[in-house]
């Protein structure tokens, strides 16, 4: 597990379904398409540069870096009030779980149960339990039928890799 990929709300970034299915998927594009030579023609297509600059940086160095290094929507009411409070974890907060979690448990199924790892056994268990998921191919998104208010990240509900 790498710490610094945990975000203040309590997701990993590692297994965030970016991460596991549209980055993997974004190199497999780029490479294709620049074995046919769509690299000579890409400037030729409506905003052809540009999506060709987005499909290369998604494919080599990814999109996301985990919100407390910048990535995510600087907007979230979850990472706001953390870096406000100064926590290293919502969970270790002394207010969590707090008003703006319960839309947020919604919207990912499996915050709820992390949360309660990380604050009743620790990092080592919360860390061994992201690596688990990681191993297996688990890719976590946002459900959308959720109120996107408090984060608005990913575009579809929890998936596991098959």
């Amino acid at each position: 597990m790498k710490k610094e990929q945990a975000c203040y709300c309590g997701l990993y970034c590692e297994n965030c379904a970016v991460k596991v299915k549209v980055e993997p998927a974004a190199k497999v594009l780029y490479d294709e398409m620049q074995k046919l030579g769509f690299e000579e023609i890409m400037p030729f297509f409506p905003d052809g540069d540009k999506f060709w600059s987005f499909l290369k940086g998604m494919s080599t160095e990814g999109v996301c870096v985990s919100c407390k290094a910048g990535s995510g929507n600087p907007a979230c009411k979850v990472r706001q009030c953390a870096k406000e409070k100064n926590v290293e974890m919502c969970a270790l907060c002394e207010s969590y779980p707090c008003n703006l979690f319960a839309d947020f448990f919604k919207g990912y199924p499996t915050l709820e149960h992390d949360n309660a790892v990380l604050r009743e056994k620790g990092w080592d268990a919360w860390g061994k339990l992201q690596d688990e998921r990681q191993a297996k191919g688990f890719g976590f998104a946002y459900d959308t039928n959720i109120d996107k208010e408090y984060c608005n990240c990913n575009q579809s509900i929890v998936q596991q890799k098959k």
